[in-house]
Formats: C-alpha cells, structure tokens, sequence
C-alpha cells in the first residue's frame, strides 16, 4: 500500500513538471509585451472588489476603487510570494537524495515563485507611474516572510495551499469573465493563473507528507499556529484597507459624509477579507483537504477561530 501511495505521489510531481514546462511564460514576451495599464478600465473584477456596496460612487470613482484594490492585490501576491518561496525551497532539500521527480517539481516551483515575484514589482513600478502620488504599501515582504516562516511546516504549507486555491478561484470566477477590465492587468493575472495551477497540487502533496510526519499532539499544536498566520493575516488586511480608503479620498476630486467615509472603510476591509481569506477559507477543495487531515473538534476550532473574520 505505501508503496502504490509513493508510485502515485511521484506520478502527480510528475504531471506537475510536465505543466510547468508546458505553460512556461516570459515576463516581457508573453505577458507586459511593451504595453501600459489602461487607467480607464477596472483592475480588479466586482466579484472580488464588493464595489456594490458603494452605491454612492459614480463610474469614475467606482473604477478608481478598483484599480486602488487591483494595486493592492497585485502587491499582496507579491507579498506572500516571498515566503512561499523560501518554504519551497527549504522543503526541496528533503527530496535532494531521495525522489528526484519531487526535487524538480519543488525547484521548478521556486523558480517560478521567485518569476511571479519579479512580475509583481514590475507592476507596481509600471502602475506607480500612472496612478495620483500618495498610496503605499506597508506591510514589509520579509518581515512577514520571516514571521510567517518562525511557525510550523504543517501551518505554513496550509496557508499556503488555501491561497493559491483562492487565486485559481478568483481567475476562474471573477477575473477571466469580465470583459471591462485592463487587458494587461488582466494577462497578469491569466499568466500567473497559469503557473499557480500546478502550484496547488505540490502544495497539497507536501502538506499531506508533513502531516504524516506528526504526532497527534504536534498535529494539535499546527493547527493553532495554522489559526495564528490566518489571523495575522487579517491583521495585514486591516492595515492596509484602512491606508487604500484614505487614499481614495485624498485623490478623490470630492468630499464624503461621515456616513459615506465610515462604509469605504468597512468595504474596503471586507473586500480584501473576502479576497484573501473568506474566499480561500470557503473553497470545497480546500476544506477537503484540511477535512482529511485532522480531527472534527479540530475543524471545529478553526471554524470558531475564524468566525469573525468569515462573517
């Protein structure tokens, strides 16, 4: 039985390497290819912004809004990509005498981490240059690479795996299907998409060959530190929800009343809460495969933990 188990595990690496070379894409040739950010289109899709929520806005500031949060998805993947690279490349090493298939399916996966990470900096250098002065990102990469990294493997390939089954999601649902969106901010997200695919598979497989690695005990002690960073993470969300408001009102060519200010601050939050928590959290595949790997009281207890947040 273990023995089929490992044929089939080494049978997915594999697949996964045969993707990755398949859709391999250059930043310049394949997705900038020497165009700008269109401003008078969205960024980012309603599905994901919650710009209904605002029925007070007209079109121009609706589609300010989207490009505000656009900007703050594009960093945000930016973001998390630092240290989903550094994990990937530290788990490499388990397989550096051992399965080679797995080795190059990690290393490919890193590559295209550290890619994705170029990609995002571009971006927002390309876009700094088109949008008003005065908006700012400020979580610090690796300070949350290392924040994130000082918990469990267990915790950290968690997180990992929900956020890159929300990205597919995202694609799939929101982004590709809206036809008004920039077309180069679009292909960002399509080429991304593309590579993210197969990122989701490796991460399921590693996270399953760490959980069989754990004591019941240190599997109880995962799942806290797993509550710990999504927690965090919301707390990065609020940060900078309430820094993109304020930047929409001072680049706005109007005033709000206090009513108006106060529900750009709530949506604003729960746009980015749904985008890179609810949405991921609340995923069938996710919540299957976190379903597999521990206990009901256990599911239960995230569930609690997170209930704020998903309301």
């Amino acid at each position: 039985m273990e023995a089929m188990q490992h044929t089939a595990s080494s049978d997915r690496y594999a697949k996964c390497i045969e993707a990755s070379k398949r859709v391999r894409w250059d930043i310049d040739r394949d997705v900038i290819r020497g165009r700008k950010f269109d401003l008078s289109k969205k960024f980012l899709p309603d599905g994901l912004s919650k710009i209904e929520r605002l029925s007070f806005l007209d079109a121009d500031e609706r589609r300010l809004v989207s490009q505000i949060q656009g900007r703050t998805y594009a960093n945000l993947f930016r973001l998390v990509e630092r240290y989903i690279g550094a994990k990937m490349l530290e788990i490499s090493r388990e397989h550096s005498l051992g399965d080679q298939t797995a080795l190059e399916a990690l290393v490919r996966f890193t590559d295209e981490e550290l890619k994705h990470q170029e990609l995002f900096r571009r971006i927002e250098a390309m876009i700094a240059e088109d949008m008003s002065p005065g908006y700012t990102f400020l979580p610090r990469p690796n300070d949350v690479a290392t924040a994130v990294l000082s918990k469990s493997t267990w915790a950290v390939l968690g997180l990992t795996c929900h956020i890159e089954l929300f990205t597919q999601a995202h694609y799939r649902q929101s982004i590709e299907p809206d036809i008004a969106l920039s077309e180069l901010w679009k292909d960002v997200f399509l080429f991304h998409w593309k590579e993210e695919s197969q990122h989701a598979i490796l991460d399921e497989l590693e996270w399953r060959r760490e959980n069989a690695k754990l004591t019941p005990e240190e599997r109880d002690s995962a799942v806290a530190d797993l509550i710990d960073l999504v927690t965090a993470v919301d707390g990065l969300l609020q940060v900078q929800a309430k820094a993109d408001a304020e930047y929409f009102l001072r680049v706005c060519d109007r005033t709000f009343d206090d009513a108006q200010v106060e529900q750009l601050h709530e949506t604003m939050l729960q746009a980015y809460r749904w985008q890179y928590i609810v949405s991921g959290v609340a995923d069938k595949r996710f919540q299957k495969i976190l379903g597999g790997l521990i206990t009901e009281p256990q599911f239960d207890r995230i569930g609690m933990a997170l209930a704020p947040i998903m309301q």
